[in-house]
């Protein structure tokens, strides 16, 4: 049985509120963890963004940003200059998430190298290790 598209699945009831797991899959997206982090320190530029977030293409970003923007978590300000200055920030409601997000990112920065032993040695044992 296929999972159901969680864009979808949050669009066809307007009234109806997004599962649990609709809305971990938003905040918990690849993405979406360093942009709220960045957002919640402050105003953030579009390129910042990019600059930040390693591996991020531009189209991705912007699509991610949407997400977050029409899910409440962040702000998008657009200033009348010439060219046109963007900022993000995050919300309140984004921004208690921040203390979770850098705790998570936090464990997985000091658990990496013992996660990729595990893997590797569970691996050779089954004959998986190329």
């Amino acid at each position: 049985m296929s999972q159901p598209n969680t864009q979808e699945s949050c669009q066809a009831e307007h009234t109806s509120a997004c599962t649990v797991r609709e809305v971990l899959d938003r905040v918990g997206g690849k993405w979406s963890i360093g942009i709220i982090i960045a957002a919640s320190d402050g105003p953030v530029r579009f390129t910042e963004l990019e600059r930040s977030i390693e591996g991020i293409s531009r189209r991705m970003l912007t699509l991610t940003l949407r997400h977050l923007e029409r899910d409440g978590l962040l702000t998008r300000t657009v200033y009348p200059t010439v060219p046109p200055r963007v900022e993000y920030v995050a919300t309140d409601m984004a921004r208690e998430l921040y203390e979770s997000l850098v705790s998570l990112t936090g464990w997985a920065q000091r658990h990496r190298e013992a996660i990729a032993a595990a893997r590797d040695a569970y691996d050779r044992e089954r004959g998986l290790a190329g």
